[in-house]
């Protein structure tokens, strides 16, 4: 059984480019604005308690992004956090812009990356940002002009690494070309690996993946599926048990689950307590093929 007091130090340590090191379960905050990832909050109140109960429990790995409200995450962070403790690791993101509720638009000149990244130092409360990810690769602009506009801002000290959101291992190989690449960001899942491929290369080279939407078990867990059925031989949730599964695919998996709820927040980073056997990992990987 797992339990509320189980930290995130127990799901192991990854060192993000050889330099920043998290706990593996970390948390992401795009939950914690309002529907359709537009406006504020429900309860801000509840957002701002979510995110110190993390960090309580061991996260010292927060995912975020300029769009996510948009500029709603970011001040919230800052709001429940600052001052920062010395091992937090805020990981933001630029190059999605917003014109409605669910609606996303790549725009990656580099003009605006630096305008954001800039933005992003002064709704956090930063000096530097610790992990600074193109959210998306703009078709319209080269891609040199993309990364190399965050390789000058990390020539200048105000991010220290750089990473990559929903990109190939091929769009990878080219950025790293042009700067040092410390993560990945894909989604990817129990029920999706179709970035099974970006993964295995990630691990090949000491790259750090961020698999978002890591609990996409609303068809899986349903009474008298395999992951419901494995996970109650376990005595865990279903959630936590896609979790654990991630943690074990790879030791450069570094999940980011989200929730606007402090009782959600508790059930999940109690995944990281969950020690998965060989032949555990291979029946959920077989369950779920």
């Amino acid at each position: 059984m797992t339990s509320s007091t189980t930290t995130a130090t127990r799901s192991g340590q990854f060192a993000i480019g050889g330099k920043l090191t998290v706990n593996r379960l970390g948390y992401g905050t795009m939950q914690l604005t309002g529907p359709g990832v537009w406006g504020p909050p429900k309860d801000p109140d509840e957002a701002v308690k979510v995110l110190r109960r993390a960090v309580e429990l061991g996260v010292n790995l927060l995912d975020t992004a300029d769009s996510y409200g948009p500029v709603v995450a970011e001040p919230l962070i800052k709001e429940a956090l600052y001052p920062y403790a010395d091992d937090l690791v805020i990981a933001t993101k630029a190059g999605l812009t917003r014109s409605g509720p669910g609606d996303w638009r790549p725009v990656g000149r580099p003009e605006y990356l630096r305008q954001q990244a800039e933005m992003s130092l002064r709704l956090l409360g930063v000096e530097q940002i610790g992990l600074f990810q193109l959210h998306r690769i703009d078709p319209k602009v080269p891609l040199e002009d993309q990364v190399g506009e965050l390789k000058l801002l990390q020539e200048e000290g105000k991010i220290n690494q750089i990473g990559l959101s929903e990109v190939t291992v091929e769009e990878t190989i080219a950025a790293r070309k042009i700067a040092d690449i410390a993560t990945v960001q894909n989604l990817y899942n129990l029920a999706n690996r179709g970035a099974e491929k970006l993964l295995e290369y990630a691990a090949a080279e000491g790259i750090g993946f961020i698999p978002w939407f890591p609990l996409a078990t609303g068809e899986l867990a349903g009474e008298g599926s395999k992951l419901s059925e494995l996970a109650a031989d376990k005595g865990v949730s279903p959630s936590q048990l896609a979790l654990a599964w991630l943690l074990a695919v790879s030791p450069v998996v570094l999940p980011i689950p989200g929730t606007s709820s402090v009782a959600h927040v508790e059930d999940n980073i109690a995944a990281a307590g969950i020690d998965l056997s060989a032949a555990d990992l291979e029946a959920l990987t077989a369950a779920v093929a």
